[in-house]
């Protein structure tokens, strides 16, 4: 969702010169370990020690504790990270136990964002070295307590299951039992790692940590946050963003049996009750005024055209290679379109919601997101706070997809607090929710490209025009006109195209605020460039899949991937009337990825997609349940975007409201997903929205084939597939 901080090729993995600090020093009769994951590479070249960002606590009753600096939000990351540090460790995946790291941008920045935040599909990219260093380093030094103790070579002992054995003598000691004396021990150096084939726990299925609390109900999400005499309240905003308050008559709504109180605010109102019932029953008594400002007449329309526009001028160069416009004057065949994806919400499962209480210049919160330091900072400011006398809770999420990045909804929250008594759950209507979101920006795009006489692309130029979420959330993030987010999978694409030229224009839609979004710049780059490719094979006159393959030769990784996809998809094998079979091909968040998408399209112009083929190389896998898990979800998302998925305005106001008009993809709609990995000894990489950007194209080039109607914009249009009567 963020991207990273920008670097060299290896930046993401070569770890070893990011060294980590180890503080030796019996707190509470125990070992201490805290992980260094220095803010960017020259800090860790240049520094002698850094402030940890998660720290390893070994008790004196052998319980392992690792503060997690990343949130679980249903990607799996409270059970995969946990992993790296049992296997170097030598213990049980049920002995580690977890805390949340409070927030504190220093202690647990993400080390390839800078901030602390979990995004971008990098949380195990962003550990993967660090955190088995830090297992691999305490396993040391408990081995070096018990050879101590026992008077014999450290050599001659090994860790198994919390206890480090004397294999000679038949001793054992508990991890327990010797934390206090290894924590006096001097630190280790250049700790040897173990090797892929010593693995027992990395790469197998674990079963997730999570998961028992969410059966029985006993895990806590922010919308399960109840302190002592909270009450509940909900709310209604503008509904034309950057509207005001204009009138409200709330006589109605302080008849409502349980409603306690009406808070007013410049661009919103809520009602506070004892329960979200009451708190709904008085919202919808509300008689409201609203000022539309001068967003009252926008449209859907009006946001196209202001980007189609801008793409007919020159923007920021992305990347050029080769000379573009000799190669493309030479060209035998030129192909020219234009693509464009909408605005388009989360729809999380568990609305935007935010606990606050205000007490005694404090403020305590309690919530879900996924940039805790964020909500900390703001709402400080919010409540005219210092951010150390703000108290933040951070729960389970009940999905993110980038929404919960955002801490819009604390300030809310905040803003209602300061006006009521005790604490206040804020808790945002389902159609609150989608109308008031901070969407996954529209764009507009323009490529040309030109084929040799063998049909081979020998130029390739791309402009595109939209909204930048970097240059809001993180200004440093936005250079030269440039953000790595809106540019990958339109840049470094995997197939060899000697003349390609790429520029970016930012343009900020009025009226309505975007964000990130699961897969955000790749979601839209990828359905653009895998369709555009697909394009150029049909004017080739080849087929898709041999058509890419064809330029993978100084690529085998991608090639490997693309052909295990098509050959597990059945590729070339016949199909009944009306069905066709789409390929693309990513190369995203550190992560290869090929999908089949086989669908049908009836009649009436109406997609089922029936099944989807996956081959991945993510470098080493972790846990392959939770890879397969991950593209599955993501698939269901895209798949969502793909058949349904929109937002549009009129008047200034999002027209969508719950889940009739903002449809989701339903389970009996859901295609079967196969999921084929390839070993690799690679370090991990991303895993959360790979499958998201990736099935979208697929899902177009497939109803190419089944049509021969080529789909430029999203999400499919069933009038444009209708067969005529």
């Amino acid at each position: 969702m963020i991207p990273e901080r920008t670097a060299s090729p290896s930046s993401d993995t070569d770890v070893s010169r990011r060294h980590f600090l180890v503080s030796s020093a019996a707190v509470g009769a125990g070992l201490v370990l805290s992980l260094s994951l220095p803010f960017d590479r020259a800090e860790a070249e240049g520094a002698e020690s850094f402030a940890p960002n998660a720290f390893i606590r070994i008790g004196s009753d052998g319980q392992v504790v690792l503060t997690m600096p990343y949130v679980e939000m249903g990607q799996g990351t409270y059970t995969s990270i946990p992993m790296l540090i049992a296997e170097e460790l030598e213990v049980g995946l049920n002995q580690i136990h977890l805390e949340h790291a409070p927030p504190n941008e220093k202690l647990y920045a993400n080390p390839l964002l800078g901030v602390q935040a979990t995004g971008n599909s990098n949380a195990l990219r962003g550990s993967w070295k660090p955190l088995r260093e830090a297992g691999a380093t305490a396993r040391a030094m408990l081995i070096a307590a018990a050879a101590k103790r026992w008077g014999v070579d450290a050599k001659s002992c090994r860790a198994q299951d919390g206890e480090v054995v004397h294999a000679a003598s038949a001793r054992q000691l508990k991890y327990g039992e010797l934390a206090a004396e290894a924590a006096q021990l001097p630190v280790p150096q250049n700790i040897e790692l173990k090797r892929p084939d010593q693995f027992r726990l990395i790469g197998t299925p674990a079963k997730r940590l999570d998961a028992a609390g969410k059966v029985n109900g006993t895990a806590t999400y922010g919308i399960d946050a109840r302190p002592a005499g909270v009450k509940i309240a909900t709310l209604a905003q503008s509904p034309v963003f950057g509207g005001k308050l204009k009138s409200v008559d709330d006589t109605a709504a302080k008849a409502v049996k349980g409603v306690r109180q009406i808070v007013r605010l410049d661009d919103a109102v809520a009602v506070v009750a004892d329960h979200m019932g009451a708190a709904k029953k008085g919202l919808e008594a509300l008689r409201i005024e609203w000022d539309g400002g001068n967003h009252a007449a926008l449209g859907t329309a009006d946001v196209a055209r202001e980007l189609e526009q801008a793409t007919l001028k020159a923007g920021a160069v992305a990347q050029h290679i080769g000379d573009v416009d000799t190669a493309m004057a030479n060209a035998a065949t030129k192909i020219e379109a234009t693509y464009q994806v909408p605005f388009l919400a989360h729809a999380t499962m568990e609305p935007m919601n935010c606990t606050v209480h205000l007490r005694g210049g404090e403020c305590e919160i309690w919530i879900g997101t996924q940039a805790i330091a964020r909500v900390q900072a703001m709402a400080a400011k919010a409540a005219g706070l210092p951010p150390e006398k703000v108290i933040v809770h951070n729960h389970l999420l009940g999905g993110g997809f980038g929404r919960r990045l955002e801490a819009d909804g604390a300030v809310r929250a905040v803003e209602i607090a300061k006006q009521v008594d005790g604490p206040v759950k804020v808790v945002w209507t389902r159609e609150e929710d989608i109308q008031h979101d901070l969407y996954r920006p529209y764009w507009f795009d323009r490529l040309t490209a030109g084929l040799d006489k063998d049909g081979k692309p020998i130029a390739w130029n791309h402009r595109f025009a939209g909204s930048s979420v970097i240059a809001r959330w993180l200004p440093p993030g936005f250079a030269k006109g440039l953000d790595p987010d809106s540019t990958e999978g339109a840049i470094d694409l995997v197939y060899a195209l000697p003349n390609f030229h790429v520029e970016y224009v930012r343009v900020e839609p009025p009226g309505i605020p975007t964000g990130f979004w699961r897969s955000v710049g790749p979601s839209h780059n990828v359905f653009v460039t895998e369709s555009f490719i697909d394009e150029l094979a049909a004017a080739a006159g080849q087929d898709p899949l041999a058509f890419r393959r064809a330029l993978l030769d100084h690529n085998p990784r991608a090639r490997a991937v693309l052909e295990l996809a098509a050959e597990k998809a059945g590729w070339g094998e016949p199909l009944r009337q009306g069905r066709g079979r789409g390929i693309s091909l990513q190369h995203a968040f550190g992560s290869l990825l090929a999908q089949v998408a086989e669908v049908e399209v009836a009649k009436d112009g109406s997609v089922r997609v029936h099944r989807v083929t996956c081959a991945m190389d993510c470098g080493t896998v972790v846990n392959p349940d939770t890879v397969q898990a991950q593209l599955q979800s993501g698939i269901m998302y895209g798949t969502t975007a793909a058949l349904y998925g929109k937002i549009t305005l009129k008047n200034g106001r999002v027209e969508q409201t719950n889940f009739d008009s903002y449809q989701i993809l339903r389970i009996n709609e859901a295609p079967a997903v196969e999921v084929h990995l390839i070993k690799s000894s690679e370090p991990p990489g991303g895993m959360g929205e790979t499958g998201t950007s990736a099935i979208v194209p697929a899902i177009a080039n497939a109803v190419f084939a089944a049509t021969g109607k080529r789909l430029r914009k999203m999400p499919i249009d069933s009038n444009v597939l209708k067969q005529p009567v």
